[in-house]
């Protein structure tokens, strides 16, 4: 009978931690603060080990925990200390609550337009058709939308409404499956014209294929585009990323208004997606009336954290990405209730995540808070882009917003977030010490204002 290595190493580490656990208290000098930030990352490493974790496995978590007396370790609301000189609040970027105990955040005013429909001139008759899809999510969605506007503006093209399409094969849906088509048409009235749908006689085998990269430029659609359009008449655009950096640059242009109305101005949910996402944060809010219906939304994907190397930047120090673990320790040091609500883009329950509801016990899916009569449309397969849209709207209208994982979705939430004055953005860190001040931890996107949605409103 052979041996399995992991079990050994599970066994080990396990005997580690009691005898540990053991010669604290018969030392009488049980340190909880030093223990309960050390031990949960010992024990998901035991239960990784171990693999599938077990029932036991869950009775062992709650005990020590209970053990450790988690309604006083640190991070509690009379711990934390609130810097109130500092720049960031003194600047008005973000306010903390007087109604909520801890470190909650209000909301500021929400931000206005810096364009108006007196900048754009008149459009000029159109001289042939940009047809585009929308894929990978609506953190992409947006990113696309923005650059085929701005390329068929330029060119005097009509914009063919687009299809949406998912990552899996076969995954197509109509654009009106998701977002509001009448809001679209009309938001680019004047600006753009908008087709539904591309004339019979144009074949797809004839559009030419042509791609450009986020936030497409004047100077590259000149060079790049526009030779091709003039020539075949009719093209196919696809966004490609070099970069998901979404920070605003010293230069404007011409394009920037058109560029800030095709982000922030055209997509709207179609009303029985908004239905389903309304009622998923009425849910949630009604699941956190200790704090005022306040709850946080946390992008915590545990697919990609498994395939995402979570480097160290060599130049800040910061990751890329954070586990369960280290949110719920994040979260308890910034000062947040163990009462608090959160929110979990996961599609499923993973077990990986078992350790933050122990911390956390009012930690939620969204197929635990969705609607029982909505979860065969909109939960039919992991993954859908009905999912990806609701995690996405759900992360931008929440109390706070912390993205575990960077990448666009993180930029482009800021982005929606900021638009309506929910500046609450925390990005995690590992934390020195059992104290921290709440706005040290605010997004760069907000803390530097160097969004590019802060070029877009004033």
């Amino acid at each position: 009978m052979g041996v399995d290595l992991r079990q050994v190493v599970a066994g080990i580490l396990t005997l580690t931690m009691f005898v540990m656990l053991g010669q604290m208290i018969k030392r009488d000098h049980f340190d909880s603060l030093k223990f309960a930030l050390h031990f949960p990352l010992c024990l998901a490493s035991n239960l990784q080990l171990q693999g599938e974790k077990t029932k036991k496995d869950n009775i062992i978590t709650v005990m020590i925990f209970k053990m450790l007396s988690l309604e006083t370790l640190p991070g509690e609301s009379q711990d934390v200390q609130f810097d109130s000189g500092n720049t960031i609040m003194n600047d008005g970027l973000v306010k903390l609550s007087k109604r909520s105990k801890g470190p909650w955040m209000e909301d500021i005013q929400e931000l206005k337009p810096c364009w108006s429909r007196t900048d754009f001139d008149e459009i000029e008759r159109s001289k042939g058709y940009v047809t585009f899809s929308l894929t990978n999510g609506p953190e992409y969605h947006v990113s696309q939308i923005a650059d085929a506007v701005v390329v068929a503006r330029y060119l005097s093209a009509t914009l063919v409404l687009p299809d949406i399409r998912g990552s899996k094969p076969g995954d197509e849906r109509n654009f009106e499956d998701i977002y509001d088509v009448e809001k679209f048409m009309k938001s680019l009235d004047g600006i753009v014209k908008v087709a539904k749908e591309l004339p019979k006689e144009i074949s797809m085998r004839d559009l030419a294929a042509v791609k450009v990269p986020n936030r497409v430029t004047k100077d590259h659609i000149v060079e790049s585009v526009e030779p091709i359009f003039r020539s075949k008449g009719n093209i196919r655009l696809a966004t490609y990323f070099p970069t998901v950096n979404m920070r605003k640059t010293a230069q404007k242009s011409s394009a920037d208004s058109v560029a800030c109305l095709g982000m922030f101005g055209t997509l709207e949910l179609q009303s029985e997606v908004h239905e389903v996402v309304d009622s998923m944060i009425e849910r949630l809010r009604t699941l956190s009336r200790k704090s005022d219906g306040q709850f946080i939304s946390v992008d915590l994907r545990v697919e990609i954290l498994g395939n995402k190397n979570c480097h160290r930047s060599s130049s800040t120090g910061a990751k890329s990405c954070y586990n369960a673990v280290e949110i719920a320790l994040f979260l308890r040091t910034l000062g947040f209730d163990t009462d608090t609500t959160i929110y979990l883009t996961q599609s499923r329950w993973d077990n990986s995540l078992s350790v933050l509801k122990d911390i956390f016990p009012k930690t939620y899916t969204k197929e635990t808070i969705m609607p029982e009569e909505k979860k065969g449309k909109f939960l039919e397969s992991e993954g859908s882009e009905f999912e990806k849209v609701i995690d996405f709207y759900i992360c931008s209208q929440s109390d706070v917003f912390v993205p575990a994982i960077s990448g666009l979705f993180y930029a482009n939430v800021a982005g929606k977030r900021i638009a309506s004055g929910k500046p609450q953005i925390l990005v995690p860190a590992d934390i020195p010490g059992t104290s921290a001040t709440v706005t040290n931890y605010l997004s760069p996107y907000v803390a530097k204002k160097n969004h590019l949605a802060y070029s877009c409103f004033c």
